[in-house]
């Protein structure tokens, strides 16, 4: 382990070989500092101000766009060592980190998109992209493998970890000219949007909502059932849920309504 005054000399080497920027952190990896990460730098005067005020014997290091690379963490502690097992053949050659712990840091290029999880993936695997931060192991005289630069992520791994993005959801219900006409498009219209919008997690509740507030439009002929199926579908399609998942919890919402 090394002590602020040797962290400090290597979080200086990062600056100049690879204009990374850097923030103290204390034994247990948490930032010594107010902002944590958010306080990292490239500057060397203010490197050496920041460990001044806030020393800490490790060295943190902001994941994502900001450094230009991404983590893929593996924990044998937590099963990760079987994950590897089974994929190992597929991981391109990447500069690799031996960490304390006993895992490994992948590092890899960057790609947009790419966010921080934790066994999203698989038990015990842990991403750290934009937002994140790592620990520097090979500071602390730990073990680095492979090459010296990061590789792309490969095709088949970064489809898990940064999914594509939402594709754009544009209303097709069409207001009609009476007062009440109006309100129930425009019911239906917000629906659909509160759906697209939704964020990971809630899209399958908000669509069953959605779709049985909706519903008592179709149950009283204001609206035809195979209409609203239709515009909440294309937004719970923009959401990013799948076609049977969509059928199937539009069937449910719509058929507590006795709409079949």
């Amino acid at each position: 382990m090394t002590g602020p005054s040797r962290s400090i000399e290597a979080a200086l080497d990062l600056i100049a070989r690879y204009a990374l920027p850097v923030f103290p952190c204390g034994a247990h990896k948490k930032p010594t500092s107010k902002h944590g990460f958010k306080d990292a730098t490239r500057d060397r005067d203010e490197a050496i101000a920041l460990w001044r005020k806030h020393p800490g014997p490790l060295i943190g290091v902001p994941t994502g766009a900001v450094s230009g690379f991404d983590i893929l963490d593996v924990d044998p502690r937590n099963g990760g060592d079987a994950w590897l097992e089974d994929n190992r053949c597929r991981l391109p050659i990447t500069r690799m980190h031996r960490t304390r712990s006993g895992g490994l840091h992948f590092l890899f290029a960057h790609a947009r998109g790419v966010r921080n999880s934790e066994s999203k993936i698989a038990a015990g695997i842990d991403v750290r992209g934009d937002g994140g931060y790592v620990i520097w192991w090979p500071a602390t005289g730990l073990v680095v493998e492979y090459a010296d630069d990061a590789a792309d992520w490969p095709a088949w791994l970064l489809g898990a970890v940064a999914p594509e993005p939402r594709k754009p959801w544009t209303p097709t219900v069409v207001e009609g000219g009476k007062t009440e006409d109006r309100y129930i498009a425009a019911a239906l219209r917000r629906a659909c949007e509160r759906v697209a919008t939704a964020p990971d997690g809630a899209r399958n509740s908000t669509l069953n909502a959605e779709a049985f507030s909706i519903g008592r439009f179709v149950a009283g002929g204001a609206l035809g059932a195979q209409e609203v199926a239709d515009e909440l579908a294309r937004a719970a399609a923009a959401a990013g849920l799948g076609e049977r998942e969509i059928a199937r919890t539009l069937a449910s919402a719509l058929g507590a309504r006795g709409i079949s």
